[in-house]
């Protein structure tokens, strides 16, 4: 096949329409942490449940997180230029689970019931979570229905707590650093060395 047929031929298959459906069930195969994003000040403040935190770089210490346009964040990221990442531990489904809208809370309401203090910034950042992250937002990239948002760490505060929540399948799982070690320890292969 010469190679302008087969760049028409990958073409077509690139051009066939992705069902959402599909593409939501191919990423519940990716297992992600959950984080809660926040943003604003004062009274002025919302948030949201997410598994899109990566790290960017650690030289300048950056992350990336990817925001809908249609979250309740999203202006009050652009208005103020700052989020908090909060790193949700496994015993913290309730507030993943509030920050996703479950209870139709929304905005300041979303706090309730947490203890939230601020850094440098002033976003709220969790009292209690593996690791709450303040970060200035350095650049937005908006594509398609996201935005991705890389932010400067300007601060941190990382807890002693062991045990992570993730979200895999459609469903909150939780990951302990020791037990689960152990387990994968007793099933996984050996690889050889050489």
């Amino acid at each position: 096949m010469n190679s302008v047929v087969r760049h028409i031929a990958i073409e077509r298959q690139v051009s066939q329409e992705i069902s959402q459906d599909d593409f939501r069930d191919a990423m519940r195969q990716l297992t992600g942490g959950v984080s809660v994003i926040t943003a604003g000040r004062g009274r002025d403040i919302s948030g949201m449940t997410v598994t899109s935190v990566s790290s960017l770089s650690v030289d300048p210490p950056a992350l990336i997180v990817s925001v809908s346009w249609g979250a309740s964040s999203w202006p009050l990221l652009k208005r103020y230029g700052f989020i908090g990442v909060n790193i949700l531990a496994s015993d913290q489904i309730d507030i993943a689970e509030r920050f996703a809208g479950k209870d139709g809370l929304k905005g300041a309401e979303r706090f309730a019931s947490a203890e939230w203090t601020t850094r440098a910034s002033g976003v709220p950042l969790l009292v209690g979570a593996l690791a709450a992250i303040d970060c200035e937002v350095e650049e937005i990239v908006e594509r398609h229905s996201h935005a991705i948002v890389i932010g400067r760490v300007l601060d941190l505060q990382l807890s002693t707590r062991t045990a992570a929540l993730a979200y895999w399948q459609g469903q909150y799982v939780a990951i302990a650093r020791d037990e689960d070690a152990v387990r994968l320890a007793e099933v996984s292969v050996p690889c050889s060395r050489g």
